[in-house]
């Protein structure tokens, strides 16, 4: 497929990928517009995603004293789930949101507005992505199937709520930490409140990431008229990207207590709070980091939020081998 002449790329490059990611230099030219369609060229965002739902899934391994060769496959299939989703959702954000990404400096190198694919055939590869991911889904347990199923609905709405309310950062958490219940669900059968209390944790963090991000468009925003948390705080933001680090740190340590003090050694326990800990300390670093007038510092702050996710992880997972 052909670039658009217009485009600041020529080789049709979305202006905010990764510099030498495999999508621009080592996928198939024909496939390149559908790689950036799901932003496999920008993979913070496949972490994002999946973090919550390992979190989840070690959380309850933790609880039951068990992690068998099917919690394994439970990491895995969320893995591939995790990147599939993730590109159905950016193309039906992009589908969505054509009409602005085309008047933002930096969207408008994304593929549908750059000409690079068609409308119709943005729909189509949402519907592959999301049927193949559906077929991992049914590997999972009939609860965990209902809940994924029942996923589609915030994802269907998150592209509409800058045009409707201040804080779509709101529904943004809703919908990327849906896995801080299917990993949960997924080993245990059902739901309870230290996965409830995750998801809550999941949607502060989201908050404070997504904000920091939503700082590189707040002037091309305002032009346009589209909502964000950026805009709403303005120069209150870092009081609010504070309240929005305690209320992660919070949160998180209440799901594990919920989810070990009955059941889990005491190490076990000092262990999982200690990620809840050093995820706190990231989240401070990057506060202090920030520069809401540097789109290059907010896009870095924000990518940093891998890491952020991961210090849990390998914590839940060191917590289970005491």
């Amino acid at each position: 497929m052909t670039p658009n002449a217009d485009l600041p790329d020529q080789n049709g490059q979305v202006s905010d990928a990764y510099t030498g990611n495999w999508v621009d230099h080592r996928a198939p030219a024909w496939s390149r517009p559908y790689l950036r369609l799901s932003r496999a060229d920008r993979p913070i965002g496949t972490w994002l995603l999946l973090i919550p739902c390992w979190w989840s899934l070690l959380l309850a391994t933790a609880s039951t004293g068990r992690f068998g060769w099917y919690d394994a496959w439970i990491m895995l299939g969320c893995a591939i789930g995790a990147f599939l989703m993730r590109g159905a959702g950016c193309t039906w954000n992009d589908i969505t949101d054509r009409d602005f990404d085309g008047k933002v400096e930096r969207t408008k190198s994304r593929p549908i507005p750059s000409g690079q694919v068609t409308v119709k055939q943005a729909l189509i590869w949402m519907g592959l992505q999301a049927l193949i991911s559906f077929g991992i889904l049914l590997t999972f347990n009939w609860t965990t199937i209902l809940l994924g199923v029942a996923a589609l609905l915030p994802v269907a709405i998150y592209p509409f709520a800058k045009r409707f309310t201040w804080w779509p950062q709101v529904f943004l958490g809703i919908a990327f930490n849906w896995g801080a219940l299917v990993g949960w669900v997924a080993h245990t059968g059902s739901l309870g409140l230290a996965p409830v209390a995750l998801y809550a944790a999941g949607i502060a963090w989201t908050l404070f990431y997504d904000t920091i991000y939503a700082y590189q468009d707040t002037e091309d925003d305002a032009l346009i008229g589209v909502k964000s948390t950026a805009r709403l705080f303005g120069e209150n933001s870092r009081a609010w990207l504070r309240l929005f680090l305690i209320a992660t740190v919070a949160l998180t340590a209440l799901a594990i207590i919920l989810a070990l003090a009955p059941s889990a050694n005491v190490l076990s326990l000092v262990i999982a709070l200690g990620g809840a800990w050093f995820m706190g300390w990231h989240l401070a670093w990057q506060l202090r980091s920030l520069d809401t007038d540097s789109p290059e510092n907010c896009l870095k702050l924000f990518r940093s939020n891998r890491d952020t996710g991961l210090i849990l992880v390998l914590f839940l997972a060191a917590s289970q081998i005491v």
